[in-house]
């Protein structure tokens, strides 16, 4: 064989093996479908409103209580048996048996609103109590997180006819293991009366499913109430859980829509979520039962912690009132001011001066200033019940004349007919819409091209996959509300919020899925669809430019594109975001119009959330089996082309302005804070 021939051989083979290896390097090119995006850069363009992408927090899969909220015991204050005596003290527990305590639960408290405590009989003595004494303990919500080195604060009310010798533990999850403990030693004197008792404990060691115990080895009768253990670090020091948190603040999310959902209603309205109960001093809250979701919550996490949360994270809070109506029950509107004038003075302890009524609540809890409560949902999914139009008009005609700036908003859709009644906003909030199919929820992204520019805006409160096409959090679910969300940003002049539901899900109690975000004592992660709702974290307040797509694929290629400032360093990027729900890659060229005098420096980014199948999940074991992954972008320019992979969600951020800026670190390939998360 000549050399001629030995060469086009040897090119030969290696282009079978790249074929072999690559396929898409070869075939991919030739057989992926065309398609032309054309932008206008100029300075035209429309303004996204400022608060367009937010999030939405319900009580509900034990996402507060358990979860955000950084309260290691639950039922805290015996009183999710009931007023009722003897009570369930569930899930506290015995440490002991029949022969050497007794445990049970009365009204001698010192709290009004909240009688219950917890009377213990101890009825051996020292020698004569089993090793490590009798009591009881708590499991927290399915473990308490318990790490070596960190501190944690435990408070709890006592009294006692004799004096005491109450050892304060956290221990390991069957007790075995002392992590830390500390004695607390009162003459008769000192707890004849309740007494209050904090203490710090550091942990010596680590147990993620940990537990607080109270024992005695003295004869006696003891009553405990109001028992607390919290980390001493939670987020800026407000009892909230810091990594969560986190999370919600790489969102950016402009508004927080809470507490609920149907947690608002109650399937009663007996058990429906009651402001007033929930703010001033801890031990003084009730808590009350989510008949809904099926469980207690002491309301640690109330009207207040709202609030505060949602002025820390720099976000609008947007406060859905009960209406008097809950799933089952229903207040007529000859009744309604009493329910009236209890959203009036909710107003007034998030906005009134510290000399008011409730302003001055709000003060002593440590805010005198007033909160930027400017929305207002009057009910929640009750357009269509019996008494929710003539209840509603009552609460917007109050609304209006005590407090004219804030926005109303209408549980009724008003995006395809225009509403009876007036409004500032109305909640696009149809479950058969929202809660959908990921083929469905993308084809939705022309939902809105025809909707009124006169009347209300719109305000998406929930929106999410369900279903078969979810799972407990698939990429495909995430790849069609991407495309969803596209259509809110392209049609943001008649839109002012979004949202996803729900947000947070203890994987202990799973009562709905999917969901955005996945905890448990220790851990955390997000689902494909959290991830995909940061490809938004900088499109409100952004400008819209026009553009123009040229493809054969309109049933499943959708873009848009914005202008926005980073507000870290002040450069302008050009953001281009294209779903391709396709099973085809797409060879797009990106012509850029309009642009004078312009640079592009190294900065300019690639980010892609894509995934070997489409069913894909996150989880504790692979937290990044599915997030965006970011690279340089190369040939950014006026004119590029790029390729789009099959069932993939690309964004492209083209440094247009940066003020003498040079740019040469080296991109992390996981896309913002998934490490952290």
């Amino acid at each position: 064989m000549d050399s001629r021939n030995l060469l086009l051989s040897i090119l030969f083979y290696a282009f079978i093996g790249i074929c072999l290896l690559y396929p898409s390097f070869v075939i991919g090119e030739t057989n992926a479908q065309p398609a032309h995006l054309i932008v206008n850069a100029s300075q035209g363009g429309s303004k996204i409103p400022d608060t367009l992408f937010g999030i939405f927090f319900e009580e509900i899969n034990h996402a507060g209580a358990g979860g955000l909220w950084a309260e290691l015991v639950s039922n805290r204050g015996f009183e999710a048996g009931g007023q009722n005596i003897p009570s369930n003290i569930d899930p506290w527990s015995i440490i002991g048996d029949e022969s050497s305590v007794i445990i049970s639960t009365d009204r001698s408290s010192l709290f009004e609103r909240n009688k219950i405590a917890l009377r213990m009989d101890v009825l051996c003595e020292n020698k004569g109590c089993p090793t490590g004494g009798v009591g009881i303990y708590n499991p927290g919500y399915w473990g308490m997180n318990i790490e070596n080195g960190k501190s944690y604060k435990v408070i709890f009310y006592t009294k006692s006819l004799d004096s005491v010798d109450i050892s304060v533990s956290l221990a390991s999850t069957n007790g075995s293991q002392i992590l830390a403990t500390s004695n607390i030693l009162a003459s008769s004197s000192e707890v004849s009366n309740w007494k209050k008792v904090e203490l710090q404990l550091e942990a010596k060691g680590t147990d993620h499913y940990a537990r607080l115990q109270l024992t005695t080895t003295k004869k006696g009768v003891i009553w405990f109430d109001q028992v607390s253990a919290m980390p001493v670090d939670t987020y800026k020091g407000r009892g909230f859980r810091k990594e969560l948190v986190q999370m919600l603040a790489n969102l950016k999310p402009r508004f927080i829509r809470f507490p609920g959902g149907c947690f608002v209603e109650g399937e009663w309205l007996r058990n429906a979520f009651r402001w007033k109960e929930s703010v001033g001093p801890w031990e003084e809250r009730p808590g009350h039962f989510g008949d809904v979701w099926m469980y207690w919550t002491d309301d640690g996490l109330g009207y207040f912690e709202f609030l505060q949360l949602a002025e820390d994270l720099g976000s609008l809070p947007v406060w859905v009132i009960n209406n008097g109506i809950s799933h089952q029950d229903q207040v007529s509107t000859s009744s309604i001011l009493p329910f009236v004038q209890e959203m009036l003075e909710s107003i007034e302890f998030a906005r009134g001066d510290a000399n008011t009524k409730w302003g001055s609540v709000r003060a002593a809890m440590g805010h005198p200033e007033p909160f930027n409560l400017k929305y207002v949902a009057i009910g929640n999914e009750d357009c269509g019940k019996k008494n929710y139009r003539g209840n509603y008009l009552k609460f917007y005609d109050a609304l209006k004349r005590s407090y004219p700036d804030i926005r109303i908003i209408s549980n009724c859709d008003g995006s395809s007919q225009k509403l009876d009644h007036p409004a500032d906003m109305y909640d696009f909030h149809v479950r058969e819409s929202i809660y959908t199919s990921a083929s469905r929820i993308f084809s939705m992204n022309h939902q809105f091209d025809h909707t009124s520019h006169t009347g209300p805006k719109a305000f998406v409160s929930e929106y999410a996959v369900t279903g078969t096409d979810a799972g407990i959090g698939s990429f495909l679910a995430a790849l069609g509300e991407a495309g969803f969300l596209i259509g809110l940003e392209k049609n943001s002049d008649v839109i002012e919020m979004a949202s996803y539901a729900p947000l947070f899900v203890n994987d202990n109690d799973r009562r709905w899925r999917p969901d955005a975000i996945v905890f448990n004592s220790w851990k955390q992660y997000g689902t494909p669809s959290y991830w995909m709702q940061q490809f938004f974290a900088e499109s409100s307040g952004a400008t819209l430019l026009n553009h123009v797509l040229q493809s054969n694929l309109s049933s499943s290629l959708v873009a848009s594109t914005i202008k926005w400032r980073s507000s870290e360093d002040n450069t302008d990027y050009i953001r281009i975001k294209i779903v391709n729900f396709g099973g085809e890659a797409v060879n797009l060229k990106i012509s850029l119009d309009g642009l004078t005098n312009s640079k592009y420096f190294t900065g300019s980014t690639k980010t892609i959330l894509t995934s070997k199948n489409l069913m894909d999940e996150n989880s504790f074991t692979e937290p990044n089996k599915v997030v965006p992954v970011q690279s340089l972008f190369e040939n950014a320019g006026e004119e590029m082309d790029v390729m789009l992979p099959p069932h993939s969600f690309s964004s492209f951020d083209l440094l247009t302005k940066s003020n003498d800026l040079l740019i040469s670190s080296v991109v992390d390939p996981v896309y913002n804070s998934a490490a952290t998360a």
